[in-house]
């Protein structure tokens, strides 16, 4: 302040403000557009654990605000609560930086770090740190911004949320963008795997910058000294209405209009409305967290099932259609679609428009329920765990006659997989039945080679994750021969031997082949998504032009066949409910709430996100579903219901003007002021009397006639 009076509004000060928001959001967003997918791959986490954590993650992003508002208000003051616990925050993203190089734990340089629990242990600490930076400094930042102005300068500060909140849409977009594609850069020290330090280490320096731009403008801004938090204030109004309901419970005592009122005692008129409309729309708030819990799966269990899909999950990026999709529609509902309702006559209330959201996000989950379904019915059907399944590969020059179990036929080379019992018998030609025993619940492919009732076994592996293509060579040949791919080697293969499987991306993959003599030839194959292929070089194999000719593939495992395209139904479903739900929730919240009670209502809009996205975590946990199409089916139902229950209470909800209820009481008399006080006053010195009264049990009744008559 200068002479008493704030400093005019200037536009460097807010140019650090906003900037220091779109790092900041650019870093989270970036780490948590990748995080499933690091506890996934790099922790080796299955998908229900990897949910889990995630949803765990979110929910102390959003409980987290509550502490910050406290802090600033009733301690530190905005400025100093946003530089301490944004260094927090920054110390938690280098953390888990630090936590996804698998070099700093990998002694034996195999490519796998030694000791996991290391890994978990840093990447868990830097989480909640995370959390506790970000959820911190979620309420001062902009609120912190909006102190810049006097108070003649309203048009000024609503420029300034324009600009502050797409500097929130532009961080969040850029790093859904960016962070996938850093993650999919080759990095290391002794093997090159996916970039997840870039991916996490990007944001941490986004943070780091953040953090340094904000202090730079420190001499330019206001900054308001803590004033008392209100929400503290309006915590202890409802706890004494609360006790002093519970004191004067007996059926004699004259009951009150509302329980609230039972606060009159203490607290005056004005404060007890204002609490009395933030308490009615916080009771609208009970079915809300129901939408986050199917909203913020997008980051969780719709990004798994991507991996899944058929398409480069890496440059398509359908992480990006959600941000992309809000700074489309938000113009397009405000401007077209809800004109075109009103001019229908139709009095589409916010509540109704919230109740639309719901149920457009319920549709979101039936959509992505019909996807699933269409997944798995691409994906391979593995045998039980007391089943097998085999195919058989001839590597004769001849057909040859086979029985398997209660299967017979003649094989030149079989492409199908058929199930089996634990064991079998298998008869090739005329030759003596053999007894097989395959390991349980596996594909196997057996090759049949030179000689009539040789066999080599090959166990086929699990379906390759986030598109990648698991390929082998068996070498039929009669020499030793070594196979590389790109910057990938298959290593040197004996003759009669497999490979290990080497993952190879989508796209043209060129294959050389050559011998201890030096020959050499290009094999050349088209990949898609996720597919498995055993490649087998016969013994007439020779190294020439056309050497791929000769080369026969065994499909182990198809490709992904559904592509990521058929998701974008989906997302726009969950971004039409998101438009028309989280934007009018919080317009709604605005215009109902009182005036010093706007950040209340913030906080308890913010706390049902992370109650949301703890029914993730209880359903997930609680429905041990077997198929992911029935959990999505299950979760669109729920917010179903809890939509008609919503529906039903704003039926019921009457609409207020905060502004004239507080007018109300704007005059309240000095007489009733002075009159409430005494008796506030003589109740407490009540009170306090009789608390020593009781502690004096043992003075004589003579000093206790003079207690009372002093008192």
């Amino acid at each position: 302040k200068e002479d008493g009076q704030k400093k005019e509004c200037k536009p460097q000060r807010i140019f650090f403000i906003v900037v220091n928001e779109f790092c900041e959001r650019f870093s989270y967003y970036g780490m948590r557009a990748v995080l499933v997918l690091y506890f996934k791959y790099f922790l080796k986490w299955d998908d229900d654990f990897s949910t889990t954590i995630y949803h765990t993650f979110v929910a102390l992003c959003y409980l987290t605000p509550i502490l910050g508002a406290i802090i600033a208000d009733s301690w530190l003051g905005k400025f100093k609560t946003i530089v301490y616990l944004s260094i927090v925050y920054a110390v938690g993203q280098v953390i888990m930086a630090v936590s996804a190089i698998h070099d700093i734990t990998d002694g034996n340089k195999d490519g796998t770090p030694d000791n996991m629990t290391l890994h978990v242990a840093l990447s868990m600490v830097g989480l909640l740190l995370i959390a506790l930076g970000t959820g911190g400094i979620k309420p001062c930042v902009a609120a912190f911004g909006g102190d810049q102005f006097n108070e003649d300068q309203d048009k000024q500060r609503s420029t300034f949320f324009s600009i502050f909140y797409l500097s929130i849409n532009a961080g969040s977009l850029l790093s859904t963008v960016i962070t996938p594609i850093l993650r999919a850069q080759k990095c290391g020290i002794h093997t090159q795997q996916q970039c997840y330090p870039l991916a996490f280490g990007v944001p941490a320096a986004l943070m780091v910058v953040s953090l340094v731009i904000f202090i730079v403008g420190s001499g330019m801004y206001n900054k308001t000294a803590p004033t008392g938090n209100i929400m503290v204030k309006v915590f202890k109004c409802i706890s004494f209405a609360i006790k002093n309901r519970y004191r004067n419970r007996s059926s004699k005592i004259p009951k009150r209009e509302h329980w609230m009122d039972w606060a009159e005692e203490k607290y005056d008129k004005l404060l007890i409305a204002q609490v009395k409309m933030v308490l009615k729309v916080l009771f609208l708030y009970i079915p809300l967290p129901m939408f986050w819990a199917l909203f913020d799966q997008q980051g969780s269990r719709w990004t798994l099932q991507a991996t899944t899909m058929d398409g480069n999950f890496v440059s398509f990026l359908l992480s990006t259609v959600n941000p992309i999709l809000i700074l489309i529609m938000v113009p397009v509902v405000d401007f077209i679609i809800y004109p075109l309702i009103s001019k229908c006559k139709l009095n589409f209330t916010p509540l109704r428009r919230m109740t639309v959201g719901m149920f457009l996000a319920a549709l979101a989950f039936v959509a992505a329920a019909l996807v699933q379904l269409q997944i798995d019915a691409s994906l391979p059907d593995f045998p039980s765990s007391t089943e097998q399944q085999a195919k058989f590969i001839n590597m004769v020059d001849r057909p040859i006659d086979i029985t398997a179990g209660n299967y017979t036929f003649q094989l030149e080379s079989n492409e199908d997989y058929y199930t089996y019992g634990r064991q079998f018998e298998l008869k090739i030609d005329t030759g003596s039945p053999v007894l097989i025993s395959l390991p349980d619940g596996t594909r196997n492919t057996l090759v049949i080679l030179e000689e009539a009732g040789r066999i080599r076994n090959i166990k086929v592996s699990v379906k390759p994750e986030e598109g990648a293509n698991a390929i082998r060579f068996f070498n039929g040949f009669g020499m030793v021969l070594n196979i590389t791919v790109g910057e990938e080697g298959f290593g040197n293969i004996i003759s009669k031997n497999m490979s290990t499987y080497v993952d190879v991306p989508q796209g043209t993959a060129e294959f050389l082949i050559k011998n201890a003599a030096g020959n050499q030839c290009v094999f050349s194959r088209e990949f898609g998504f996720g597919s498995s292929y055993t490649f087998i070089i016969p013994p007439t194999f020779t190294l020439e032009e056309n050497c791929g000719q000769h080369i026969k593939e065994v499909e182990d495992i198809k490709a992904n066949s559904i592509h990521m395209a058929w998701q974008i139904p989906q997302y726009f479903l969950m971004t039409s409910g998101e438009v028309v739900f989280s934007v009018t929730g919080l317009e709604f919240s605005y215009s109902q709430a009182p005036s010093n009670m706007k950040a209340v209502l913030q906080a308890g809009w913010l706390l049902t996100v992370a109650v949301g996205n703890i029914i993730v975590l209880i359903v997930a946990e609680a429905a041990t579903l077997p198929d992911q199409w029935a959990e999505y089916i299950l979760f669109a139902a729920l917010l179903v219901l809890v939509c008609i229950i919503f529906a039903i209470m704003a039926y019921f909800y009457t609409y207020i003007d905060p502004a004239k209820i507080e007018g109300n009481f704007a005059n309240l008399e000095p007489e009733d002021e002075k009159k409430k006080n005494l008796e506030v006053a003589k109740k407490d010195m009540v009170e306090n009397h009789n608390e020593k009264r009781r502690k004096s049990s043992n003075s004589s009744s003579d000093e206790e006639e003079t207690s009372q008559t002093n008192f």
